[in-house]
């Protein structure tokens, strides 16, 4: 299968992207190449951070190889529930994850919900470690959003003005391409994140920002997807995001001015 597309607010004509190629005889999706490219590069660039932060590789793996399933696990029952109109009637396609259908802010929950017990048990700074979880997510989300691009989907409402629109040719529309949007909100955030780390406060902070930034961009971007799951008249992420901008400023402002009554007490 391929995707023709192009960008005609660039100057850049049709061109044709392949969604799978064959290895051996297997039907390998690029899709699933980005995603992979995504986390080998997300783990590479938090062993750097984890080495700032004296967390060993040990732990790092530890965390990824609890972490990506259930990322996996979770993405896929967040989908499912805010589709469960459709599934309700078709549970045996619950299990077809082959098929499509995972949703980032399960990942995000599901790595994080898997980090959390991780540390607990292991009497490791949670801070830290969501620290350099921040940047692996961010990284992944990145590169992860061109697979949407390659694939043709997760784009937004019709235009004709944008800059950056771009023509989907086998559907014959011109859209917003809100995988672009996300990635490149994403590679600023990471670019902020790295220059506002020598003024961190407390561990967890650059999670913090991740979060609240994160919500921030995808609120926006959100409300111009056409594929959004709904909770009645509502976009669910839209509304998550939400919360995570006011929970991530919230925290920030709350874990700062714990930080500096402290520092005052110990004069």
């Amino acid at each position: 299968m391929t995707n023709t597309v192009a960008f005609p607010g660039l100057g850049i004509g049709q061109f044709t992207i392949p969604t799978a190629f064959t290895f051996y005889g297997m039907n390998i999706h690029w899709y699933g190449v980005i995603i992979a490219l995504g986390v080998v590069l997300a783990y590479l660039f938090a062993r750097k951070k984890a080495k700032k932060r004296d967390i060993s590789n040990d732990v790092l793996m530890d965390v990824l190889i609890w972490g990506l399933p259930s990322a996996i696990i979770c993405a896929r029952i967040y989908y499912v529930i805010f589709s469960w109109d459709y599934y309700s009637q078709n549970f045996g396609d619950v299990f077809k994850i082959w098929e499509g259908g995972i949703a980032i802010y399960g990942a995000v929950i599901g790595a994080c919900v898997s980090t959390l017990v991780y540390c607990r048990v292991k009497k490791i700074s949670v801070g830290k470690v969501f620290d350099i979880g921040a940047y692996g997510l961010l990284i992944g989300q990145i590169i992860g959003r061109w697979g949407n691009f390659v694939n043709g989907e997760a784009f937004g409402t019709e235009t004709d003005s944008a800059l950056f629109r771009m023509t989907l040719v086998g559907k014959g529309m011109t859209v917003h391409p809100t995988f672009l949007y996300e990635s490149a909100w994403n590679l600023l955030i990471f670019i902020l994140c790295n220059l506002f780390e020598k003024y961190q406060k407390f561990n967890g902070e650059i999670f913090l920002w991740y979060v609240t930034g994160y919500g921030l961009g995808r609120f926006f971007v959100e409300g111009m997807r056409t594929d959004s799951l709904m909770l009645g008249p509502m976009r669910v992420s839209q509304v998550l995001a939400a919360v995570c901008v006011v929970a991530g400023v919230a925290l920030i402002i709350f874990f700062r001015l714990k930080q500096k009554k402290t520092a005052e007490q110990s004069l």
